[in-house]
Formats: structure tokens, sequence, C-alpha cells
């Protein structure tokens, strides 16, 4: 008889790895980036400053930030073989799967193990122009080339919208982007890392984050927040179409999360970034409103359950604010987390040891 070992579904609370990437303290509603408050750095500071932060670990200077945003702004264009696959995929495949497809289409040759910081540079620059080239095709447009005079949130949503974007629209996609570059062991960074630790390459172990991703238990895109917004209409309205909804049992989408039993630390940050957008926008006025009215009301119905709102709402508040369409949301969402799967995947090289768990046999013995 095979040795028994402690059973944990799903590896709930077994810890796999260290890291000094990123703590994230559900307890407490505590996310740390390398020693550093993650609400913080997406209030006050860029995308390309924290990925600097997760790939090199510390903060760059103005000579490390100039060198690293001008690597990003070079390596943006797609390879023509590329470009055809993304062209040839059937309109009906979701974004998801065209995202998975054409990183993997980005492996070569020279791709290989150990996984070097010029590649994670490269793939992580080309996956917005993925997401947008693929956008452009199936409404009809020619997909526009990258802008070189944008940084890399803004020239995302020029790439998708063909214009340059409105500031306080990168403001608002910068600080979400940020806080979803990492979010430690994940069932997505997971999946990248067993594949790292058996010494392939870093396309395949980012396909493997991509594809998991895509499970909706882990990336569901934030439409169900969208919709509920969108359904409450007005300020007027907000009160007591939550209060029905909660009156014949149904869920506030947006509120409460699995592992963040206090305030989520990214929705903290999120807030402050929609608090300053929300005179100018009326959808984000709204949301903000629809957030308030919510608490209030989960309080009076569900009393000391700290149903509190979670990064989804104000997600779906910035995504739709800055023109995202639903499909839009998950593969948004990837193109920030490379930057800490890709991190991740660095990390597991710097001191790999192969990922190989066991499993309880339940099953009966031969005669």
């Amino acid at each position: 008889m095979t040795k028994q070992h402690t059973l944990a579904i799903g590896l709930d609370g077994i810890a796999v790895a260290e890291t000094d990437l990123s703590l994230v303290d559900g307890i407490n509603g505590l996310l740390v980036y390398r020693g550093h408050w993650a609400r913080d750095l997406a209030i006050h500071h860029t995308f390309e400053e924290v990925a600097h932060l997760l790939w090199f670990g510390h903060l760059p200077s103005a000579e490390e930030l100039a060198d690293l945003s001008g690597k990003l702004k070079a390596n943006r264009e797609l390879p023509e073989h590329v470009k055809g696959i993304l062209k040839l995929i059937p309109a009906d495949v979701d974004m998801m799967s065209v995202l998975r497809t054409g990183v993997s289409a980005l492996g070569s040759p020279a791709n290989g193990w150990p996984p070097t910081i010029d590649e994670v540079i490269s793939l992580a620059a080309k996956m917005p122009t993925i997401v947008a080239y693929r956008y452009n095709c199936l409404q009809g447009r020619e997909p526009l080339g990258p802008n070189p005079e944008l940084d890399h949130t803004a020239n995302y949503l020029y790439m998708l919208k063909g214009e340059k974007p409105n500031p306080a629209h990168v403001r608002a996609l910068d600080a979400y982007l940020i806080l979803t570059q990492e979010h430690g062991m994940n069932a997505s960074t997971f999946a990248g890392r067993v594949v790292s630790s058996t010494e392939s390459d870093l396309v395949s172990a980012i396909t493997a984050a991509i594809g998991t991703l895509k499970g909706p238990l882990h990336g569901g895109a934030p439409s169900e927040v969208t919709e509920m917004i969108e359904a409450i209409g007005t300020k007027e309205n907000a009160e007591p179409w939550l209060r029905s909804k909660l009156e014949n049992g149904g869920r506030l989408m947006g509120f409460g999360h699995r592992v963040y039993k206090t305030v989520d630390p990214r929705a903290t940050a999120l807030r402050v970034v929609a608090s300053e957008l929300s005179a100018n926008d009326p959808w984000f006025d709204l949301a903000t409103h629809v957030e308030k009215v919510g608490l209030k009301l989960l309080e009076e119905y569900k009393p000391g359950r700290k149903l509190n709102t979670n990064v989804e709402f104000f997600a779906a508040a910035v995504m739709r604010a800055v023109g995202l369409e639903d499909d839009l949301f998950t593969p948004t969402f990837a193109v920030s987390r490379v930057v800490g799967w890709s991190a991740h995947v660095l990390e597991q090289a710097g001191k790999n040891r192969i990922i190989r768990p066991q499993s309880n046999y339940v099953g009966s013995m031969p005669e």
C-alpha cells in the first residue's frame, strides 16, 4: 500500500513556493508588491514603473524607466505570420482563445530555458497588440499599428479605438492594470510556474497561464457588474432596484470576495481613481453611487457578513467608462497579469525544482 499524504482539496492553504513578488493577505485586506502597497503603486505610479518593480526588484530610476519604456515600444509589432493566424481564426472564437493561440504562435527556436528578461519584455509588449489586432479585424477595420509616442496603456486604448485616448481614461485603466499585474499564487500563476519548472520555454508557460485564466472560476469577466449598473440606470433607481434584488434572494454583483474577508485593497485604490473622475464621467458617477447604496443595504440585510466592494465592481466601472466591451474584459486582465506571470517564471527559473505534487489513491486494490 502506498503512503498516504495529507489531502487539501484544490491545494487550499498549501504553500508551493517561496516568493518575494507579492503578499496577498485576505484576512487583513493587504496586497503588497515587493515591499510596496499595491494601492499606493496604482495611485502614484505608472504601468511601466510597476512592471519594472516586479521584473527587476525595485522601482526604476528615470534612466531605467526610459530604457524599459523604450524596449516595450520597440517590441510591440507582431510578426506577419501571427497576424495571418489572427485573421484566419473563425469570428465566433472567443477572445481569450484567440489570445492563447496568438501567444503560442510567438514561440520560436530562439525561445529556450531559462527565460530571459528580453523575452519577457517582448511578450508583454505584444499581448496588447494581439488583442487590439483581432478586435479591429472583427470590427471590419484595418488594424492600427502601435503608436511609439504613447506609453503602454495609452497605446493599448489607441490601437483598440483608433484615436488618442482621453488622459482621464488612460489614468483609470493604468491604475486597474497595475492592480491586476500580480496577485500571489493563483491558479494561472501556478500553472505557469509548473510549466516553467519542467524547463519549458516562456511562451509555453504563458500560454498555459492564459488557458487557465480563461476558465470562468478564475478570470470570469465582471460583465455581470456592468449589467447590474446598466439595469439600475439612474441614481434615483439605485436603492429600490438593489433592495428588490436582496429581498428576492438575489446577489449584488461586485460585493464580497473569496480571498478578501475585509475591504479588497484593489477596490480601495480604484475607488480613489473613480472619485477623481466621477465628476466628469457619468458612468463613474453612477457606479460610485451604486456602491455607496449597496454597502448600506448589505449591512442592513446581511449584518456582520462584511460584504465589501471587490475589485470586479470598479474594474467593471473602469472598463465601461473607457469604452471597452465585455468580451475585452478578461483579455485586458491578461494583458496586465502577464507581468506577474512572467515575474514568477523568472523567479522559478532562478531556483528551479520541478513541481510534482502527489495524489492519494482512493480506488480498489487488485485481488
